[in-house]
């Protein structure tokens, strides 16, 4: 049965739509965390505010998956270097007897789970407006400023968006997602009205998109590429004109977007919002995929990193790209890459190479005649030395030589350069300290052990092998 996009949205909003009795239940949990957070700051000395903020505050979570936010806002004159250590401290103490985990953005923050409920709280401080000391004294203000633009019906087009962004996967600002803040959708649909209107917009988007729902910069728009550089998406945040609210929306998330959102116009679904489940490779179907691509699928699995996910992730992402030029500096050719981390003691790079194996030598082009400087510099190179194997002579109008390749085997160059860590070549330095203790190469249906112990491993690589966003199944 084909649907319109109105006949989906509102089965969707159906669904997002928190009823009577859990609204209730989370406000009066929100409630009694946030004195618990008061009265562990009072009772430790401390001068502090704590408020709900984020989805609760602003009654745009969705049903089932409410994320309550606390901020301890505390006195001006705490260093930075305490704001996160008293935040924590405080945190901890209200929360106690629940789990507990420290997390980071700008400075650390206390995750914890009551009562089925993710709870964060978070410290920042009590400043007024645009008199910021760190990145999260916004937040309150943030939470002021959306509140009164909107209505009912704005608040379950703010849901409807956040679900379809959860569903094709670009939903979260976190390192390791780099995609839309609750903030961002928030704006996106005071600025273009409703989720069908800013889908309409996004589809054209084209370029370097700016929002700029407070005219910050009425008239002066060219100045924003000046002043954000190459973000590929700008939304000035309403309460601070000099901050990007879509700083950290990765490119990649940013097109994902755009693309699922032409599909829906076409062809709408409710598998944008709930795609099917991964059903992953059995053992012999994934060595079955894996023969058949006749690539070279490297896997480099490595253990705990000992850092906060934010911390983690910003480092594997370095590193993926560090490594990836290494390869390709010794002329392996990169199909695809990937990086997977359980976020506590497995973290896998992946390189999908046309061939692992390269011809022991290769061809190098040296400098046309007419330049004799470079020709002088290139024959004294490579003259009579040990990794020249033919040449070096003229064909044509330059010089030409082949040379014995350092390394033709991408396993033994990725085991040889991070035998100590792979500082020199780009290993960020948590990884490398990591790395110089103990790492694996594997190749291929050598993944197969991981693959079958780690459902969520077996997931991510299905997918990764299948190659395409599940909305369009």
């Amino acid at each position: 049965m084909v649907l319109t996009p109105e006949e989906v949205c509102a089965e969707v909003l159906e669904r997002i739509t928190p009823k009577q009795g859990e609204r209730a239940r989370i406000l009066r949990l929100a409630e009694d965390l946030r004195r618990r957070v008061e009265e562990a700051a009072k009772e430790g000395g401390i001068e502090a505010e704590a408020r709900v903020e984020g989805s609760v505050a602003k009654d745009t979570w969705l049903r089932g998956e409410p994320d309550i936010d606390i901020f301890l806002r505390l006195p001006p004159t705490l260093g930075r270097e305490d704001l996160g250590v008293v935040g924590l401290k405080i945190a901890r103490r209200a929360t106690l007897g629940f789990k507990q985990v420290e997390r980071f953005a700008e400075h650390p923050y206390l995750e914890c789970f009551v009562d089925g409920v993710r709870v964060n709280i978070v410290p920042c401080y009590r400043v007024e407006r645009g008199l910021w000391l760190s990145a999260t004294d916004r937040t309150p203000f943030h939470t002021d400023y959306v509140k009164p633009l909107l209505n009912e019906r704005l608040v379950g087009e703010i849901r409807l968006l956040k679900r379809f962004m959860k569903g094709i996967g670009v939903y979260g600002a976190e390192i390791r997602i780099g995609g839309f803040s609750g903030y961002l959708c928030e704006l996106l649909i005071l600025q273009y009205g409703s989720f069908m209107g800013n889908l309409k917009s996004a589809a054209d988007w084209r370029g370097q998109e700016i929002i700029d729902y407070e005219d910050h910069y009425k008239g002066r728009k060219a100045e924003l590429r000046k002043v954000f550089g190459g973000d590929p998406l700008i939304v000035i945040d309403p309460v601070d004109k000099g901050r990007n609210v879509a700083a950290a929306v990765r490119e990649g998330r940013l097109n994902e977007f755009i693309a699922a959102a032409r599909a829906f116009l076409e062809k709408p679904s409710l598998s944008f919002f709930y795609p099917s489940p991964v059903e992953t490779f059995k053992a012999d179907q994934l060595v079955n995929v894996i023969r058949a691509r006749g690539s070279a699928l490297l896997f480099l699995r490595f253990g705990s990193v000992g850092a906060v996910p934010d911390v983690l992730w910003g480092q594997l992402y370095r590193t993926q790209k560090s490594l990836g030029k290494m390869l390709q500096r010794f002329d392996f050719k990169i199909l695809r890459d990937a990086v997977w981390s359980n976020e506590e003691d497995i973290n896998v790079f992946v390189f999908e190479l046309e061939t692992r194996l390269l011809p022991p030598i290769r061809r190098h082009l040296g400098p046309p005649l007419e330049k004799r400087v470079e020709c002088k510099k290139f024959l004294r190179k490579h003259l009579g030395v040990e990794s020249t194997v033919s040449g070096p002579r003229v064909e044509g109008n330059r010089w030409v030589v082949e040379t014995r390749r350092k390394y033709f085997d991408a396993v033994e160059l990725l085991k040889e350069e991070l035998r100590d860590g792979g500082r020199s070549v780009g290993v960020a330095d948590l990884l490398s300290q990591t790395i110089a203790k103990s790492f694996q190469v594997l190749v291929n249906e050598e993944i197969l052990p991981l693959h079958s112990s780690n459902g969520d491993f077996a997931k991510f690589l299905t997918e990764y092998l299948k190659g395409r966003p599940r909305w369009l199944d």
